[in-house]
């Protein structure tokens, strides 16, 4: 079981023939947990966008001058306003992370490395739970719309630099009716975030009981999750 990222799994190559099944975020483990996940109201409803006083938050608690997503941040900032809480900002109010991002038009949900399938509370949580817009950097957009609708998130790629970025951003500020369309997905879908550890442990249940006698070892670890 692992809900890290390559990046932060090192020496997966002394763990071959050693276990049966893998469990983790990717839609291609055995045990398949994302960090959250949409499924579809029984009916439409009506959304109502929570009231929005701010532009920009972005919550980092492990920062890292190496990191693709503080390099990026740095080139971001200088054409627009972010609120920054953690470990080089604000201080987090009471509140927690939901109750401050809801406030804000957008959140960078930027993972603290790039790999497939690797999407993170940082979507899920910090920007859906808040009704933010997330911004973000991590697998391509292709691999985002696994999981959610193309119309429910900005990605970095789709501009060809951080300033071109920030300008579509204080267009949507000045523009109402097409930052809403951003939240039109919230009619029909209700956001899921995994709760840990039960819903994992449940998921272990449902497979070995599903399994049977079904007889596997994954031969190399590594070279399926670095992948």
């Amino acid at each position: 079981m692992n809900f890290e990222s390559p990046s932060h799994s090192p020496d997966l190559w002394a763990l071959a023939s050693i276990f049966n099944w893998t469990m983790s975020y990717r839609r291609d483990s055995d045990i398949f947990v994302p960090y959250g996940y949409l499924y579809a109201l029984p009916a439409p409803r009506p959304f109502v966008l929570p009231r929005k006083t701010r532009l920009v938050a972005w919550v980092i608690s492990n920062w890292n001058e190496e990191h693709a997503r503080v390099r990026y941040y740095r080139q971001l900032k200088e054409h627009v306003a972010i609120d920054v809480y953690g470990a080089r900002g604000l201080a987090l109010p009471e509140g927690g992370v939901v109750e401050t991002v809801s406030a804000y038009k957008f959140y960078l949900a930027f993972e603290n490395s790039q790999h497939t399938d690797y999407i993170t509370e940082k979507l899920w949580r910090n920007a859906f739970a808040a009704s933010a817009v997330p911004i973000v950097l991590g697998p391509d957009r292709a691999n985002y719309e696994r999981f959610i609708p193309p119309d429910s998130f900005i990605h970095v790629d789709d501009f060809p630099s951080p300033q071109l970025l920030a300008i579509y951003l204080k267009f949507l500020d000045k523009n109402k009716a097409n930052y809403r369309k951003y939240f039109t997905w919230r009619k029909k879908y209700e956001v899921h975030i995994t709760s840990f550890w039960d819903e994992h442990f449940c998921k272990v249940c449902e497979a070995v009981r599903t399994a049977g006698n079904q007889i596997k070892t994954v031969q190399n670890l590594a070279s399926w999750f670095e992948s």
